[in-house]
């Protein structure tokens, strides 16, 4: 109609990432809460991928050996992380394994978000920006904490002090990676409730930006 403005609704894509232990799941949980979200959860994506029977998971154990098959022929997760977390090398091959077969489903999963109307579709992924991700986002939002504090959560998870040094050496360097394109820090060294206040904040300030005049 002559005169009138139509506003049509718009699905933000917000990139999530951070290193391990620093309350990046957490942040997603929360969001994932909020009516017209859809979060893609990287690490969920990649576990389908090495399903027995698919591609990916014979060219991992072409890589590392049937020792990290269990007798049900599923991955050994924990196995397989041993032997990663501890050489840079074999991260970055099973990366290059991966990463090509988890790309198209991430993708696939954004457009499904978008053609269902979603008000905003985030991306939670450790390599948000080496994957291509962060460039396809309206805003990539940086989680970090204290250094203590990430590495108190991962012993509480039960993992060793030993398993969680490497894991947090595997992952060094990637807030100072990731800082250059971030829209948003997210610090959760604080209390739950205080972070969670911060985040429904910028939360709402986002998605009032799905409504766009057309």
């Amino acid at each position: 109609m002559t005169g009138s403005t139509r506003r049509t609704r718009r699905t933000v894509r917000i990139g999530l990432t951070g290193p391990i232990g620093c309350g990046k799941s957490t942040v997603a949980g929360w969001l994932a809460g909020w009516p017209g979200v859809v979060v893609i959860d990287a690490d969920d994506v990649a576990r389908e991928v090495v399903q027995p029977g698919q591609p990916a998971l014979v060219a991992i154990v072409a890589r590392f050996g049937e020792g990290i098959i269990r007798r049900d022929g599923t991955l050994d997760r924990e196995a397989l992380g041993r032997i990663v977390f501890s050489d840079p090398e074999a991260l970055r091959d099973l990366e290059a394994i991966t990463h090509p077969a988890v790309r198209p489903r991430i993708l696939a999963a954004i457009d499904r978000a978008e053609a269902e109307g979603a008000d905003a579709v985030v991306i939670e992924a450790i390599r948000l920006v080496e994957g291509g991700l962060a460039e396809m986002c309206d805003e990539v939002w940086l989680v970090t904490c204290d250094p203590m504090v990430q590495r108190e959560r991962l012993t509480g998870r039960g993992a060793t002090a030993e398993v969680a040094d490497q894991r947090i050496a595997a992952q060094a360097g990637l807030a100072s990676r990731v800082s250059p394109v971030a829209t948003r820090m997210i610090d959760t060294s604080g209390d739950a409730a205080s972070t969670r206040a911060f985040v429904t904040g910028i939360a709402e300030t986002m998605l009032r930006q799905t409504d766009r005049p057309s």
